[in-house]
């Protein structure tokens, strides 16, 4: 029968390339693959109501979406936190055994790609999703089905979730930026952008030929499956039907550790695709249960970065740019050159005394290397390659922009424009506003909000709340139409329930950053009662010392501020805190906790959670800042350290009893 052999082709060509791609031992050659491939798509094209939605020609795309979608990942996908050298690999040892005994640790190669993750019901893949900022990703399954490497169907009918790496092999991103150059496009700077741009392509076809590939390493339930180790786990998602990297070793100690490291460090260059350092995890699975999370980071695991590169180029120019807060910053014009993979031909300068300090003149031959890879910055001048032609560097005393007097506050080393007029400073306070960590205004660039503002269309935070009123005229505007403008609305109108955490660090107030709007908002809980709250209350809160008291009371004095507040407010915008609040506590306020030991009641991270509710903080340290030390079941040396200092100790049962009273 017509639907026997399409069953058996499938199996055929699925069970081939696992062997092709996981196993690496294929039993079919290259031709006999794409004859059972081209017999499989002529059945189907005959029979479309036969085909078989984990059918291997789903591989060349078709799909195409309106839209991504947005996917809430049921457990956060958290990043890693980096060190450089190898004393911080030290450093991240000796903090592991002062939690376990005799650790082993399972070492990958960190792969520069796209992290994703793969969700599978009764053994068949029903959903892939890119990180996105870690709690909500984008729906990119129409894409991730074309990877070949990626089963559309498990070796055993279970309900998992996986997650990993999608990367574009070096001699695929070779040959797509030939066929980009042949066609006049622009090329792609490295393997990592051209995997992220085409696994966020609307048509699967595109992704299909692009030729990507994927790696995957983190099962995050493990425990479900009776697993004891990480190393343990690989080898279970290797049996399902995954790409494991195979270049991982379980290691027991730490100069097995700096091998490792060091192999790598010098094999890089050899692999067909990008690595951007060596990923370090604990192998325990109960042991990374102990040391348990930070707010962004699992403790267990850290990624070592390869040392930047560096390379030379000559400085062009230096020009002067305005932040949002006035602040005029030097900036490095320099001749375009290749870092990392990326074309660097600007960077910051930072201000007048990091130049003078360095004698940084216009026209050295300076070098220029990424910090952790990523943010470049001039390191140091090429004084021997002077030949006289050099201008030394002089700070300007005026706006570049408005042309107002600059002024330099005192104890610190920038210059700022006082103007509140000035252009630059409204642009750049709108482009804050709108940006990712702040309102998350999605599809508003720097350019789309400088060309908004010099149209008049943008020129303060709540004219973002009345631009549906010119709907019909900003989609006469060259680059727009319906759609996108529609797109911008909706964002726009969605940035209105945002909690109020975000509007302060949109708000620009100075010295208030992410964390501290976190902690102004859990305490205060709405704008109106933090607008009265007075320098002793601000101080009293915990990370909010005298300097950053006294810019919040000085924002709220300004009328001009109180002003925008208030436009907000009609404009609908939410203002209030919609996690939960600060309950004060006097058993918690502006105390520092540490935990040691296994606890029993309750988790570690549900523990920190009521100690920061309750006004608190925690630390992963002993020290004589330390106010009190939470011991569970086999405590560590923080305890013993605890009382070498004469520290207050708590246990499990004495600190549940303190958070019931409340």
């Amino acid at each position: 029968m017509i639907r026997d052999r399409m069953n058996e082709l499938i199996e055929i060509l699925n069970r081939a390339n696992y062997e092709y791609n996981t196993l690496d031992a294929p039993t079919i050659t290259d031709q006999e693959y794409d004859n059972y491939l081209r017999e499989l798509i002529k059945l189907e094209e005959k029979h479309p109501e036969l085909k078989r939605s984990d059918s291997p020609t789903v591989r060349v795309g078709g799909e195409i979406v309106e839209s991504f979608g947005k996917i809430t990942h049921e457990i956060p996908m958290l990043s890693l936190s980096n060190v450089f050298n190898e004393s911080e690999i030290i450093a991240f040892d000796e903090r592991i055994r002062k939690e376990v005994s005799n650790p082993e640790y399972t070492c990958e190669l960190k792969i520069d790609g796209l992290s994703v993750s793969l969700l599978y019901k009764n053994g068949k893949l029903v959903r892939g999703a890119t990180r996105g900022d870690g709690v909500t990703g984008e729906d990119i399954t129409h894409n991730v089905r074309t990877i070949k490497n990626i089963p559309l169907v498990l070796s055993e009918p279970i309900d998992i979730e996986i997650r990993g790496e999608i990367y574009m092999p070096k001699d695929s991103f070779e040959a797509l930026n030939e066929e980009r150059a042949r066609n006049g496009m622009d090329l792609f700077a490295n393997p990592r952008n051209a995997a992220a741009g085409s696994v966020r392509q609307l048509d699967s076809k595109v992704a299909a030929s692009r030729n990507l590939s994927s790696f995957l390493y983190h099962l995050p339930e493990a425990e479900k499956f009776s697993l004891d180790s990480h190393y343990e786990t690989l080898q279970f998602m290797k049996r399902l039907g995954f790409t494991v990297n195979p270049n991982i070793r379980k290691v027991s100690n730490i100069d097995e550790l700096l091998g490792f490291i060091q192999e790598w460090t010098d094999k890089r260059n050899t692999l067909p695709y990008e690595i951007d350092g060596i990923v370090i995890k604990l192998d325990n699975l109960m042991d990374q249960k102990k040391m348990g999370y930070t707010a962004k980071y699992p403790r267990w695991a850290t990624a070592y970065k390869f040392p930047a590169m560096e390379v030379y180029t000559k400085l062009k120019d230096i020009r002067f740019s305005v932040g949002r807060t006035g602040q005029v910053t030097p900036n490095a014009i320099l001749e375009p050159v290749l870092l990392a993979g990326s074309t660097i031909s600007k960077t910051t300068l930072h201000n007048e005394e990091y130049v003078t300090l360095r004698d940084i003149r216009i026209g050295d031959i300076v070098a220029i290397k990424k910090a952790g890879d990523v943010i470049p910055e001039v390191v140091k001048v090429l004084i021997e390659r002077r030949n006289g032609t050099e201008i030394p560097f002089e700070m300007i005393h005026e706006c570049p922009i408005c042309g107002s007097s600059l002024v330099r506050l005192e104890n610190e080393a920038a210059y700022y424009c006082k103007n509140p007029h000035c252009d630059a400073k409204k642009i750049e306070g709108l482009i804050h506003y709108a940006s990712r960590d702040a309102m998350n205004i999605e599809g508003f660039g720097d350019s789309i909000v400088e060309d908004f503002y010099n149209m008049g269309y943008l020129k303060s935070f709540s004219d973002f709340y009345s631009l549906f009123q010119f709907k019909e005229e900003l989609m006469e505007l060259e680059g727009f139409g319906n759609k996108s403008i529609q797109n911008l609305l909706d964002s726009i109108e969605s940035s209105k329930s945002n909690s109020l955490e975000r509007l302060l660090f949109a708000l620009g107030i100075r010295h208030v950053g992410k964390k501290t709007a976190k902690i102004l908002a859990m305490y205060f809980h709405t704008m109106d009662h933090l607008q009265k709250a007075t320098y002793d209350e601000l101080v009293s809160v915990r990370d909010v010392g005298s300097i950053i008291a006294k810019s919040i009371v000085s924002y709220f004095e300004n009328e001009d501020n109180n002003r925008v507040i208030d436009e907000l407010r009609l404009a609908g915008v939410n203002m209030s805190f919609l996690g939960r609040p600060i309950e004060l506590n006097e058993a918690f306020m502006n105390k520092t906790f540490v935990l040691t030991g296994s606890l029993e009641s309750i988790t570690r991270e549900e523990a920190k959670e009521k100690i920061e509710r309750f006004g608190g903080k925690t630390s992963s340290t002993v020290s004589s800042k330390t106010d009190v030390v939470i011991v569970g079941q086999k405590p560590g040396s923080k305890y013993d350290k605890a009382k070498e200092l004469g520290i207050m100790i708590w246990t499990e049962s004495e600190f549940i009893s303190k958070i019931e009273i409340s």
